[in-house]
């Protein structure tokens, strides 16, 4: 395979508002992709906003079919059979979060239930300097910016002291390291965008007015420094060391090892202008990171490879996966080099599995069923072109991508059952940017990853209608998801969630149906109702303007249904998500809001971090505290519940064994019993 140059990854034209664009060239040449159609889809960030351009395919909207039909096709009604004893799992709370750098105010963050923040930009830290607090931008000229994490670090503890964040280790070798041999852009052309910004001339290079690469490339060492192993794990110390910032280790505890290094020969090739690494040189550079983390912060979640979309999931252009003869698609190979050195040394070099997907989708009902991707034996990807590559060859019998279950096999099969490593998304576009379409495929994956344990899931391109479907799923799912199977599965889906104890009941119907209202007769088990007036929340005919305002000024319909015999029939609009809020121990019209205040705690048994939710909507200091079975007190904190998240308690200190939590503010006295169980 030939090397990718930077121009192949970049979209000629500029974003002038601030929206998420879609397209991609597939063109097929001999039985593969050709270089210059670029193999997959590549990040770009093309202003100072960081905003990101993807090509990715078109989705074609069907509003002029629907208008041109003379006939309406009948469409079933629908039968949802919810079984409360069956399929209980947790659910991270980590799922309910996205790439964001903090533009709005903390309420509106804190309303709209964001749990987690990826906020190391992506491509742009790859060659961040935290000593400098400097980064590259390589989608424009290379140029070097300030770009301050401690600052962002600082202020999130401030306002957010409760949700996690997402920083980056770098393992490309080179950071950034002065502004002065920046090229003058705004001399040039008063920095204006044009299809040159990805020309390399940071560091003295001379631009080509007509292309993408330039007449003379800048010198790379002018503007960047050497970034070894060492350096890069040093902002561990920097962060949560004796010395250093005093943040709270437990915030920040997952950690990108990098961003889509499978494309760095496009997306930094000023640093790798002889092509793609070899994966084996890679993954020397990946371990010896991830070990040095590790010793430094034993309890932090390590999340790779960061691989950037369904071409990088399985073929690595640079070569080097093969294993004493074996060829292995790159992220098996990266499972079972992660694998063999956990094996050999005993350090744990992975931790969440993690990965970056843009999908592909030719027409907008394909966009609503790309969440089989994750999953599904039986789904037929139309983007599938990577996957021809699994075996080393090209394979085009199968579309049959099912990549989580596909990385879960991967895993048991080299670290055996048991393994404990978690599966994240920490890129992902729904496609279609219509407010409706973005909603229900928004809502269609948070339901999946619920149902699937995913740990974390934070989505790059952001529309109108994802703050109200993070909104209504985040405040009113409960922390525990539960079966629910559909007659009409691929095209209306239940997500149920209930309590720890099963006394409360969330179940969230989303309709992917683009033209027809379905009557969904729900069928409840394991799960006794009293008959009566329970409530609802639904989302549907959103405008394309954003109506997601507080927890209190939303789009969210609010109305009634009637429960019978542990059952209720409920008519959902077209592209429509739909709550239904019940509960086993009351008479009458359920109200979330009149629930008596307690507490959940998960996962139980736990290791090193317990969360504890509150059922009370009122933000107060609580106090937190841990007795052992003898009642003494091991450990008591004041900490700051913001009415809504959970509450993160660090145990990682408590021997294996039995204790009682107990929590107290002005709404709330509770206590529960949890277990530590041993740390692998």
């Amino acid at each position: 395979m030939v090397a990718i140059t930077k121009s192949n990854f970049l979209m000629k034209r500029a974003i002038r508002e601030n929206h998420t664009h879609r397209g991609m060239i597939r063109l097929q040449a001999d039985g593969e992709f050709s270089r210059n159609a670029g193999q997959a889809m590549w990040q770009l960030i093309t202003n100072y906003k960081h905003m990101k351009l993807r090509l990715m395919p078109k989705c074609f909207l069907t509003v002029l079919l629907y208008c041109l039909g003379t006939n309406i096709a009948f469409t079933q009604d629908v039968s949802i059979t919810v079984n409360a004893t069956e399929g209980k799992r947790a659910i991270s709370p980590y799922i309910y979060g996205a790439n964001n750098w903090f533009d709005k105010p903390a309420q509106f963050y804190k309303d709209a239930g964001l749990r987690m923040a990826r906020t190391n930009g992506g491509n742009n830290a790859t060659k961040y300097n935290w000593r400098k607090k400097l980064s590259s931008h390589p989608d424009w000229y290379n140029n070097v910016y300030a770009n301050d994490w401690d600052k962002i670090s600082k202020n999130v503890s401030v306002n957010h002291p409760n949700m996690q964040v997402m920083f980056a280790f770098q393992l490309l070798g080179r950071v950034a390291s002065n502004t002065t041999h920046n090229f003058n852009d705004w001399g040039y052309n008063q920095s204006k965008y044009w299809e040159g910004v990805n020309q390399n001339l940071a560091g003295g290079g001379t631009p080509n007015p007509t292309g993408s690469k330039a007449l003379i490339e800048g010198d790379v060492t002018l503007y960047t420094e050497e970034w070894p192993a060492d350096s890069t794990v040093g902002i561990l110390s920097h962060w949560f060391g004796a010395d250093g910032l005093g943040l709270n280790k437990n915030q920040f505890m997952y950690w990108n090892m990098d961003n889509e290094v499978d494309v760095w020969d496009g997306t930094h090739n000023d640093v790798m202008s002889n092509g793609l690494l070899p994966a084996n040189e890679f993954m020397d550079k990946y371990i010896e990171v991830a070990k040095k983390a590790r010793a430094l912060f034993p309890e932090i979640k390590l999340c790779g490879p960061v691989a950037t979309s369904e071409w990088q999931w399985f073929k690595w252009s640079g070569g080097g996966t093969t294993i004493n003869g074996k060829y292995y698609c790159w992220l098996e190979y990266f499972i079972k080099r992660c694998a063999d050195e956990e094996k050999a040394s005993g350090v744990r070099v992975l931790d969440v599995f993690d990965i970056h997907h843009y999908p592909y989708a030719p027409t907008d009902n394909d966009a609503l069923q790309n969440h089989r991707i994750f999953y599904d034996k039986n789904y037929n990807y139309p983007g599938a072109n990577g996957l021809y590559t699994i075996n080393g060859g090209w394979d085009t019998s199968t579309k049959k991508e099912y990549i989580f279950q596909r990385i879960n096999d991967w895993l048991a099969k080299h670290y055996g059952t048991n393994h404990g490593i978690t599966l994240g998304l920490s890129e992902w576009s729904p496609g279609p940017g219509e407010p409706n379409l973005a909603s229900v495929i928004y809502a269609t994956h948070l339901g999946t990853f619920a149902n699937n344990g995913v740990d974390f899931f934070t989505p790059w391109s952001w529309f109108n209608g994802m703050w109200e479907t993070m909104h209504l799923f985040s405040r009113y799912a409960k922390n525990y998801s539960v079966s629910s199977t559909s007659s009409v599965e691929n095209t209306v889906s239940a997500y149920t969630t209930v309590t720890e104890k099963a006394d409360s009941m969330t179940v969230i119907i989303v309709n992917r149906d683009m033209s027809s209202a379905r009557k969904v007769t729900v069928n409840l088990n394991g799960f006794l109702v009293t008959d009566g007036s329970y409530n609802t929340l639904q989302l549907a005919s959103l405008p394309s303007t954003e109506t997601f305002k507080s927890h209190t000024n939303n789009a969210l319909k609010k109305n009634s249904v009637s429960v019978n015999s542990n059952s209720f029939t409920i008519t959902v609009p077209s592209l429509s998500t739909s709550a239904v809020l019940l509960k086993s121990t009351t008479t009458g019209v359920s109200d979330i809001t009149n629930r008596p205040v307690g507490i959940e705690i998960y996962p139980n048994p736990a290791t090193d971090i317990l969360n504890v939710s509150i059922s009370s909507n009122v933000a107060e200091p609580t106090e937190v505290t841990v007795f052992d079975q003898s009642g003494r007190k091991i450990q008591t904190a004041v900490m700051s519940f913001d009415g809504y998240s959970p509450i993160t308690l660090n145990i990682s200190k408590l021997t294996r064994g039995f204790y009682l939590l107990s929590v107290r503010n002005s709404h709330c006295t509770s206590t529960k019993s949890f277990t530590v169980i041993e740390r692998r």
